[in-house]
């Protein structure tokens, strides 16, 4: 019988990552969900509630100690570490966040959740990813690349900073037999879009927002065998909004 294979996702309570937990359980896999949310007893999927970790990412001590908490789950194999979890505030009113009104608390907060969990799980889980030859997707955003009109300049900057994390992480974790590569989604359908995507979209060459389930088939992708031979890459899914 073949081995099961384990996948630790954050950010898992909603839109990109409720539809990546989905993709991995069709295949199979045993799926462990890390979110700032305890497990919801709708959620339908077996085993659920055993396999989630409520965690702050905001918080670097509670992160560093969560590790501990995935360790003592995985049984020494970890095959795919996939970052998704992010957070974008905004203005009361809704606007823009921007270089000359996001207090100096609010930058921490985003890059500890955006930039700093991601390595800092990457590294606490070396052993294990190691051990199963895994791979690592980091999330990041088509807003990593341009000024956009909703993101604002924290969330921004901390994707950008995580495109060029990746790279770093896949020269330093490929010697051990890991890969880790990076998604950039544009306009998602999902609970984090701001009023007044709809002008974006009728300029996308597709026409349309992108589906929950098409990022997860490209994170699919990139933790499966079928991209053995693929690290350092950074994926745009954006309906060739980036061209």
């Amino acid at each position: 019988m073949s081995e099961q294979k384990t996948i630790v996702l954050t950010g898992a309570s909603r839109g990109i990552g409720h539809a990546t937990v989905k993709r991995f359980g069709a295949e199979g896999w045993r799926v462990l969900t890390c979110s700032r949310q305890p497990f919801d007893p709708r959620c339908p999927w077996p085993g659920g509630e055993e396999n989630h970790i409520e965690i702050d990412l905001a918080d670097p001590t509670k992160t560093i100690a969560a590790i501990a908490v995935i360790k003592s789950k995985i049984n020494g194999r970890l095959h795919a570490l996939v970052n998704n979890a992010g957070i974008s505030p905004k203005m009361p009113d809704g606007g823009r966040l921007t270089t000359l009104n996001t207090d100096l608390r609010t930058w921490g907060q985003v890059f500890h959740v955006n930039f700093f969990a991601p390595v800092v799980l990457a590294r606490g889980l070396q052993d294990e990813l190691v051990a199963a030859q895994g791979a690592v997707v980091n999330v990041t955003s088509i807003a990593g690349s341009r000024v956009h009109p909703f993101a604002g300049a924290a969330y921004s900057t901390s994707k950008a900073a995580l495109a060029a994390l990746t790279r770093e992480m896949a020269h330093d974790f490929g010697p051990l037999g890991v890969r880790v590569n990076a998604i950039a989604p544009g306009e998602v359908e999902t609970a984090i879009l701001s009023p007044g995507t709809d002008r974006i979209v009728e300029s996308l060459p597709l026409r349309r927002l992108g589906q929950p389930r098409e990022v997860a088939d490209a994170i699919w992708f990139l933790c499966s065998e079928q991209s053995h031979y693929i690290s350092g890459a950074e994926l745009q899914i954006n309906g060739g909004q980036h061209v």
